[in-house]
């Protein structure tokens, strides 16, 4: 796994000898420069910070740690930073300057840094104005809104805009990804494992992108809360369809996360940036119908890189669209089915509710519209039934552990004759 570090506060022995009229972290400021300039002083900087080990200590571990464990270290990566903060007061409110010594640090003269650093801040100033109309805020890297999670990946992003309940960003997260056109099944399966988790107090991270990505927005808002993180500026909702839903992510005390500031256009190349966030904030990232070239592998690929734990949804061995998930299990991805398997995988210290409901005395659609030992996909279930996906999924569920229908190995459904339950 990838060497891991933390996001400490900036060190008195960087910071600069002039104090700003109005404090702004060192690495705001380093967002605003040209990108060449801000990845080598964003690189010294971090070079210089100290390092608060407890989290990386977890995630590079190969063996399997417990939750209980992996909070506490959670814990002490927060307490580390909280004291870094209180200790550091009087270096914070120079940490813009301290920019200058980096830049010199990584040859620029002292001119050029001045000038640099003088534009940046305005820059900066800009988009904090630019930011503030839409209701969001800044979010640097060594700060303590900072999520502590995200900080610990190679190359965590100097600044986020943020939009919503930071502390969303705090909480366990659990990414669920995967095809932009999912079948009505992998639709299915996003809602039916996002909305029981989120139910645990766990947060669902995703891309707002069509498909899979805003089924697990959907699923996670009606019992939690959830993350979409922008490949965009939080003014453009990218696709423009789901302008909705980002609200209602908002209003659900969930929140919306870009490194990009406002006013930035979706862009090809933002998005592979996008995808190593939304595994940097999560502690696992499901893949749902992934084909061979999605973007969502890519987003595991981050994940493994990053030290998370890769999960992977079963589909259909006859429809391309699952080859991508089905290499990620072959590759020794966790398989998941249903939300417990994430639960037990991770050794998270919640709970589900697992308990079927009972099946009425009514005529059931689902055992109804199949005969027995045929075996039926569930995309013919949802024409037969006229069920919604979400609500077709549950039947099923429910009658898979009542022993009255059975799932095949090509991801059919199989009625099992001597358990009919009416």
């Amino acid at each position: 796994m990838m060497t891991s570090s933390s996001s400490p506060h900036l060190s008195a022995s960087v910071a600069g000898a002039l104090p700003l009229a109005s404090p702004v972290p060192a690495a705001a400021v380093i967002a605003c420069l040209p990108a060449g300039h801000a990845a080598e002083a964003f690189r010294e900087l971090r070079r210089r910070c100290r390092v608060a080990p407890a989290w990386s200590v977890c995630v590079e571990q190969d063996e399997e740690i417990d939750g209980a464990i992996a909070d506490a270290a959670m814990d002490e990566v927060r307490r580390a930073s909280a004291q870094s903060s209180s200790a550091s007061a009087e270096a914070a409110d120079r940490e813009a300057m301290a920019v200058e010594p980096l830049l010199i640090a990584t040859r620029s003269s002292a001119a050029d840094a001045a000038r640099l650093v003088s534009a940046a801040q305005t820059k900066y100033a800009t988009h904090c104005a630019a930011a503030a109309r839409i209701g969001a805020i800044p979010v640097a890297w060594g700060t303590d809104a900072y999520p502590p999670l995200l900080g610990t990946i190679a190359d965590p992003p100097p600044l986020l805009w943020v939009r919503g309940d930071v502390q969303a960003m705090h909480a366990v997260c659990i990414a669920i990804v995967g095809s932009r056109s999912a079948s009505e099944y992998g639709l299915a399966v996003a809602e039916s494992l996002a909305s029981p988790l989120a139910g645990t107090g766990l947060v669902i991270v995703s891309g707002l992108a069509r498909g899979v990505d805003s089924a697990a927005h959907r699923g996670a808002i009606t019992s939690g809360r959830t993350i979409a993180v922008f490949g965009s500026g939080l003014d453009i909702c990218y696709p423009r369809e789901h302008t909705d839903l980002a609200e209602a992510i908002v209003c659900n005390h969930g929140c919306l996360v870009s490194e990009l500031p406002i006013g930035t256009p979706p862009r090809p190349h933002h998005f592979p940036r996008r995808n190593r966030i939304i595994s940097g904030l999560s502690r696992a990232v499901i893949v749902i119908e992934a084909s061979e070239r999605s973007g969502s592998l890519q987003t595991a690929r981050f994940a493994l890189e990053q030290g998370r734990e890769v999960m992977a949804v079963p589909g259909s061995i006859l429809s391309d669209r699952n080859r991508g998930s089905h290499a990620l299990l072959k590759d020794g991805a966790c398989l998941v089915e249903q939300a417990t398997d994430v639960i037990e995988e991770l050794k998270l210290s919640v709970t589900l509710d697992t308990a079927p409901t009972p099946p009425s005395d009514a005529p059931d659609l689902v055992l109804d519209s199949m005969s027995n030992g045929e075996v039926y996909d569930f995309d013919a279930l949802i024409r037969m039934t006229g069920l919604s996906s979400a609500a077709l999924l549950e039947r099923l569920t429910t009658h898979e552990l009542t022993g009255s229908i059975a799932r095949t190995a090509g991801a059919g459904f199989l009625r099992v004759a001597k358990a009919v339950v009416r």
